[in-house]
């Protein structure tokens, strides 16, 4: 329906003699149309209603066709069916007084309807592009504002790392590193729902979280370690503010993987695993580590931040230990 309204004999020429062809054939085309509905009428009821077809005819080409092809169709159609439906047949006279003033009527009838379909199509057009042109801007602006967003992440870190190359003292300097490692974690996850931005409100999970969980890969792990991620559900989709906030989740969890769960070297895996049925899915971040997956800050900035991300993600999230590693798990349903 939405393509059918849409539709419009001459928007793919850009030659206006052309274009112009293409309506007035388009026209004569509807007025065939109609005289080949009205010879398969007049088997069941010959004669009867002889401009009833005229109405529709001069609507539909006015509207898919604009006014040059509803005057086409409304000079063809309506003097066809004056001359071969209206008695006497082949012949321009009247058979009784009143079809003068009965031809009359339906011709300023038909006209009424070509005016008003001509308005109305042009009122969808003047929306349709007022509508593409606000999308357009709107576009821009999000362009402008991922460009000053990346900006503002790139200027917080270089500041930061100014400040840790200054700094002595090593308790702050590892907390300022920290901070630059969140920053980057936050801009990496920003940047791939960006890259995302053309694709509608729904974002694919698989593709989504490869991406996250490579970027998070080259730059925190050694090759020591392997990072691999298990997805059950290839197509299933999110909305965008649930899968930016699984994403941050992920790079959080996976920073603390670099940072605790292999230290001096230990070579080791982590596995995220991701599955979704419905408007059920769940998250699990593994890892064979000595260390853990989730944040050993306690009720720190870490804990935090894995309590915000769950929340906005609508979800709830957990510690796991088991046999040579730990789990970090999340899902949208109750965990206990």
């Amino acid at each position: 329906m939405h393509r059918v309204a849409n539709f419009d004999v001459a928007r793919q020429f850009h030659s206006k003699r052309l274009g112009l062809f293409m309506k007035v054939m388009f026209g004569l085309g509807c007025a065939l149309a109609m005289v080949g509905m009205r010879v398969l009428l007049d088997v069941w009821a010959e004669a009867s209603g002889p401009f009833a077809l005229v109405y529709p005819t001069v609507l539909i080409a006015t509207l898919f066709g604009h006014w040059q092809a509803g005057i086409t169709a409304y000079a063809a159609s309506f003097l066809w069916a004056w001359y071969f439906a209206l008695a006497p047949i082949r012949a321009w006279s009247f058979e009784n007084e009143t079809d003068a003033s009965r031809v009359v009527i339906n011709a300023a009838a038909v006209l009424i309807v070509l005016v008003l379909a001509e308005a109305f199509r042009r009122a969808v057009a003047n929306a349709i592009g007022e509508r593409d042109q606000e999308i357009e801007r709107r576009v821009i602006l999000q362009q402008e504002l991922e460009h000053r967003t990346k900006n503002n992440f790139a200027l917080a870190a270089s500041l930061l790392e100014m400040q840790k190359r200054r700094e002595e003292q090593p308790e702050v300097s590892a907390a300022l590193e920290t901070a630059i490692a969140r920053i980057h974690s936050f801009s990496s996850a920003y940047s791939n729902l960006a890259l995302r931005q053309g694709e509608g409100a729904m974002v694919t999970m698989q593709d989504y979280l490869v991406d996250v969980v490579d970027r998070v890969t080259r730059g925190a792990f050694m090759e020591n370690v392997r990072v691999e991620v298990d997805s059950g559900t290839a197509d299933y989709a999110m909305p965008r503010e649930v899968a930016v906030a699984i994403g941050l989740f992920t790079n959080e969890a996976l920073t603390n993987c670099a940072k605790y769960a292999f230290p001096d070297g230990r070579d080791g895996k982590v596995t995220v695993k991701f599955d979704g049925s419905g408007d059920k899915w769940s998250l699990a971040i593994e890892d064979n580590g000595i260390g853990t997956c989730a944040s050993t800050e306690g009720s720190g900035i870490g804990e935090r931040l894995f309590a915000a991300f769950a929340q906005q993600a609508q979800a709830e999230y957990r510690v796991d230990a088991k046999p040579g590693g730990r789990a970090l798990l999340l899902a949208s349903q109750s965990l206990n």
